[in-house]
């Protein structure tokens, strides 16, 4: 079955396509279609506004942790239901690590076979315009530039130069152009723009890009080239081996389909997760992965709630600790469950904010803010990234989540460093990256794995099956014990 498609993208950052993006969503969904929005790359960030707008959950498309047939087959396991999928491109279309261009957005729009959108900021600039579109079009013409969106355009006179320079020269269409317009911006903070969840009147933003969309670009035409591309997008699941030691072990480019069945005969366990404002990086693969290897999970406000004395796990994802020290730190009862559960042995999987939680303090312009106390360390906040990009690990020590030998690709962003962390176990080697200090990464105690590398579901399919099984293991444990 064919699904419409389109990328919007751009030829740097900050021109605009993330608002676009935002405005387009909400619009298509207001029309009564179904949207299926994804982001290219590791972003918690703008698909927390894409799923917002789009009404359901947005996901990521990374080519370094997703191999070729992961990237094809999590797009197309992806779209069912939908009526059209928008994927949102990462920097400049072209822009890749690799002087060949693999792993760009252009890329990936050429694997799954979508039309490209470019928005161009026009600020400044007329029949340049049409020489920046040509040079984009020709660079790698199997690249299907479908059609551009202009803007920042500051008024009639200016998108009249635009549109008919485009017109002579470049021989695609301009679907659109927007005017200049403060209240179009999105504030901004060090990761990029302010998440969904921390951003007062988000709705009232999603609902003005959507105005602007609305008003200013050609919907009509964006959904007759999102509908010109046949589906040539196919992925074949494979089996999951299991190894000795009884975790599950499928390599890094396996099967994204549902692992329900795997341990279907398992109890089902609860999983508890911190969400709010200090906790929202969770990839809804993530999250949909634990619930069909059969967890339930359970939603724990780290400001005001307490862990559930029947849980049979803990998963504290990324996002800002060090913006709400204050409210981490006045919750005292939610600090103390989680050193006493991780004492008596809970299972816990914790990445970057979850790792800074679970250790001793948080140090922020000098001051201490007390934590849980799990892991024997401190945790500094800098000025500057300590780490930021893509990482490979491989599993050297003892832990209870994978086992030893495991290659991992995940990535990090985090201004944070430990302090005082001899004695401490680690599972990982760094290969790539920073991790905890650029050899090391993957903290270990008891139960508990916390670490600065964020994963994805998809690239590393066994982690849920491997979460649940321990949760089960632990909940069987239980029992016996209160018998």
């Amino acid at each position: 079955m064919q699904i419409p498609r389109l990328m919007i993208a751009a030829p740097q950052g900050c021109s605009g396509k993330t608002t676009v993006t935002i405005g387009l969503c909400a619009a298509l969904r207001k029309r009564g279609l179904r949207v299926k929005p994804f982001k290219k790359g590791p972003d918690y960030i703008d698909p927390s506004w894409l799923g917002a707008a789009a009404g359901t959950s947005c996901s990521n498309l990374d080519p370094f942790m997703f191999d070729e047939p992961t990237l094809r087959q999590g797009f197309q396991q992806s779209c069912p239901g939908a009526d059209i999928a928008v994927i949102e491109a990462a920097m400049g279309l072209y822009d890749s690590s690799d002087p060949d261009g693999k792993g760009s957005s252009a890329w990936l729009s050429r694997l799954l076979n979508v039309p490209v959108i470019l928005v161009i900021n026009s600020a400044r600039m007329t029949r340049s315009a049409a020489a920046m579109i040509n040079g984009y079009v020709r660079f790698e013409p199997d690249t299907n530039i479908a059609g551009v969106i202009l803007n920042n355009v500051a008024g009639k006179r200016h998108e009249d130069k635009l549109v008919k320079s485009i017109a002579k020269h470049c021989g695609i269409p301009v679907l659109g152009c927007i005017p200049r317009d403060a209240g179009l911006s999105l504030r901004e903070r060090h990761l990029g723009i302010i998440p969904f969840i921390e951003q007062d009147g988000a709705a009232e933003i999603i609902d003005r890009a959507c105005e602007v969309v609305e008003g200013h670009i050609d919907l009509d035409r964006l959904i007759e080239i999102a509908r010109s591309s046949p589906d040539k997008c196919r992925g074949v699941a494979s089996a999951a081996p299991v190894n000795r030691a009884g975790l599950i072990t499928r390599p890094y480019n396996a099967v994204i389909a549902s692992s329900a069945a795997t341990w279907q005969s398992q109890p089902t366990v609860k999983i508890a997760l911190l969400y709010d404002k200090a906790f929202s990086f969770y990839y809804p693969e993530n999250l949909e992965s634990l619930r069909e290897a059969g967890a339930e999970l359970i939603y724990i406000d780290s400001f005001t709630g307490r862990l559930p004395g029947d849980i049979d796990g803990l998963y504290i994802g990324g996002g800002f600790p060090e913006l709400y020290p204050d409210e981490l730190e006045a919750n005292t009862g939610l600090r103390r469950d989680i050193a006493e559960a991780a004492d008596k042995r809970l299972p816990i999987y914790a990445e970057c904010a979850g790792l800074m939680y679970l250790c001793r303090c948080i140090i922020r312009d000098g001051r201490k803010y007390e934590m849980c106390g799990v892991i024997a360390s401190d945790v500094e906040i800098g000025q500057r990234p300590r780490g930021h990009g893509y990482t490979m690990v491989e599993v050297e020590g003892e832990n209870p989540f994978f086992p030893k030998g495991t290659a991992l690709r995940g990535h990090e962003f985090h201004y944070s460093k430990l302090t005082g962390t001899e004695g401490l176990n680690f599972a990982y080697k760094v290969k790539r990256g920073q991790g905890i200090d650029g050899k090391v990464d993957g903290i270990v105690y008891k139960n508990a794995l916390a670490s600065y590398t964020h994963l994805h579901a998809w690239s590393v399919p066994f982690w849920a099956d491997n979460f649940v099984k321990l949760a089960a293991t632990r909940q069987i444990e239980t029992r016996k014990i209160a018998v």
